[in-house]
């Protein structure tokens, strides 16, 4: 009880300093984006912003560059609520973009800069953009869907090979920064930017990020790290990406922080680049932290100035070796959508944690966790029709209350279906709205939260639920197996889906050896029944794995050219997958 009480006592000390940060963004309704950013350009204006490839922007710089955006906007004849797409690579004219849009109210939309064809149009064509911006591979991409657009959008490329000229009619304009006028009437319950979900179960949605909800993003690593104006912040995450984009550059730029901006991640310059460039901070997404695990020893990996990294996705298999391996301080984890109100955040780094929140805060910050029917995808509800609360540890979807303002509030998608479809209506009462994370959590005595899984990933299997993730981790000790993504497919005449595994390899294994590994380290029914072996596992751009794919490509021989391995019910163990042994499964001729 009394460890307890003292657990509490630092939680609510830290709670403080984070209701503290946050409440100004509600108290100054009219400050926006633009405003802060720019006063930080003020504070720090000779300070470096951005190191980039061998140069280095300073505050100033950056700032000159985004107001000639901004009059390159005006000129254009955009307006207040117009919205542009941006289509690039990491670089320092990617943040430039959007700050110099914001100054003038046009909005900018992040998208996604490896996508192409009909993921490209979909994602322009969502969000109405009137123009694109884009340079290199990407403004390739985008001039080659030009023609599919509903709303015949001009391309303006940077590098003037596939569209109007952007560089050349930057330099006719102005670096002085605009009137303010331009954005007066805008307030903090405005759009700034577009954010799309990762593309993991589909095609991407764009999720509305008002002023509020970015300036709240900006301060979180204050919150989580105290990211300061001394700090200098290794930034690999793609920009396009509420992490690398939102979070970390956000940080910086609100904090007077520098950048230290790296093109696409690197396993193999990571250590080299954060030691020879000073980096005091990292931020991680994913698997990140595990493909550094999966690195031979770098001489540098130790000799750095990392105080802490902070991010999301951090395995708890992972953390303590990350930790200790690379002697790394502190690592800071948190949780939170791209486009929803719940926010998790891990103050006191507790190993596994996304965060804490004792259960009787659930009310005041407007959080609950519901009991949730794997099958139906849907929560359970009682004889009354309302949802029921989790208890202790049990696994759940964690929702959270929608309000008209402010932390509860939702915009969702600029797709106002897709809006509705993250809505939960009646939960506890007649009339209110809870917002559906998707993701099933559990919570421990003292409030600590961890992530299980997706809804989606979960699946039903012999009449029980398994976690891929939780699957995922377990196989990823073995020794050998570098990555595993774990989804659940259909195996003919079987109810439920069965697990497999996409896993890829470091040396040689042991199949058998694995298939008792894991009957030791799992219940019978979360064994994967089926292994693929690949040489890469597909991720997107946010090291998410992508499953869809996969679990349409199954188990077939025929249809996959990886090594497959199947749990021979006739071997009790791993056994190569051949067309004869695919011929028996789709007969059920096997009893699994």
């Amino acid at each position: 009880m009394i460890l307890k009480a003292l657990n509490y006592a630092r939680f609510f000390k830290r709670i403080k300093v984070v209701l503290k940060l946050t409440g100004d963004v509600d108290e100054t309704p009219n400050v926006l984006v633009p405003d802060e950013i720019e006063s930080s350009v003020d504070k720090y204006s000779d300070k470096p912003c951005i190191i980039f490839e061998g140069k280095i922007w300073t505050y100033e710089d950056f700032d000159a560059r985004a107001n000639r955006l901004a009059h390159w906007a005006m000129a254009q004849g955009l307006n207040r609520g117009d919205t542009v797409a941006l289509v690039l690579e990491n670089c320092p004219d990617y943040p430039a973009v959007w700050f110099g849009l914001s100054k003038v109210g046009v909005e900018t939309a992040f998208v996604n800069c490896h996508l192409e064809g009909q993921g490209l149009t979909h994602c322009i064509d969502i969000v109405d953009a009137k123009a694109i911006i884009a340079s290199a591979d990407q403004a390739q991409a985008a001039n080659q869907i030009l023609d599919k657009l509903k709303n015949k959008a001009e391309l303006w490329d940077f590098d003037g090979n596939f569209g109007q000229d952007l560089e050349a009619k930057l330099e006719e304009m102005s670096s002085t920064r605009p009137d303010r006028k331009h954005r007066q009437d805008l307030t903090n319950d405005d759009v700034c930017a577009y954010i799309y979900t990762s593309g993991t179960t589909g095609l991407p949605k764009a999720a509305k990020l008002i002023h509020n909800r970015m300036r709240r993003a900006f301060r979180l690593p204050v919150v989580l790290v105290e990211m300061a104006s001394d700090d200098r912040v290794y930034n690999v995450l793609p920009l396009y990406h509420i992490t690398g984009g939102g979070l970390a550059m956000g940080g910086a730029l609100f904090t007077g922080a520098t950048t230290i901006l790296k093109r696409k991640f690197s396993a193999s310059d990571f250590w080299s680049d954060v030691s020879d460039q000073n980096a005091t901070l990292f931020v991680y997404i994913g698997e990140l932290c595990r493909y550094l695990l999966n690195t031979k020893a770098h001489p540098k990996e130790t000799s750095h100035a990392l105080r802490a990294g902070f991010g999301n996705g951090l395995r708890g298999d992972v953390w303590s070796e990350f930790v200790d391996r690379f002697k790394v301080p502190s690592m800071r984890e948190l949780y939170g959508s791209t486009e929803g109100n719940v926010n998790f955040l891990n103050l006191d780094g507790k190993v596994g944690a996304i965060g804490q929140l004792p259960r009787f805060l659930d009310k005041k910050l407007g959080n609950a966790f519901v009991k949730f029917d794997v099958e139906s995808e849907l929560p359970i509800r009682d004889k009354n029709g309302f949802c029921i609360k989790c208890d202790v540890d049990e696994v759940g979807e964690v929702i959270g209350r929608i309000s008209d303002e402010g932390r509860e509030s939702f915009q969702g998608y600029h797709d106002k279906k897709q809006t509705e479809k993250k809505i939960l209506r009646d939960v506890f009462e007649k009339g209110d709205r809870w917002f559906r994370t998707g993701d099933l959590m559990r919570r421990d005595g003292l409030g600590y939260v961890y992530f299980v899984d997706r809804i989606g990933d979960t699946f039903r299997w012999k009449s029980e639920n398994v976690a891929t993730n939780e699957v995922g981790d377990i196989l990823s000790k073995f020794d050998g197996i570098d990555m595993a993504n774990v989804y659940g497919v259909e195996v003919p005449g079987c109810d439920g889906r069965a697990g497999m595994a996409s896993i890829t390899l470091s040396k040689e294994i042991d199949f058998p050896e694995l298939a008792s590994y894991l009957k030791s380290a799992l219940p019978p029914y979360a064994v994967p029944l089926f292994l693929r072996v690949r040489k890469d596992v597909d991720t997107t751009g946010t090291f998410k794995f992508r499953k869809v794919e996969a679990v349409k490509e199954g188990f077939d021989p025929k249809q996959v050219n990886d090594p497959l391995w199947f749990l021979d019910p006739d071997t009790k163990t791993y056994s190569p997958m051949a067309a004869e042994n695919f011929e028996r499964i789709a007969a059920k001729d096997y009893r699994f």
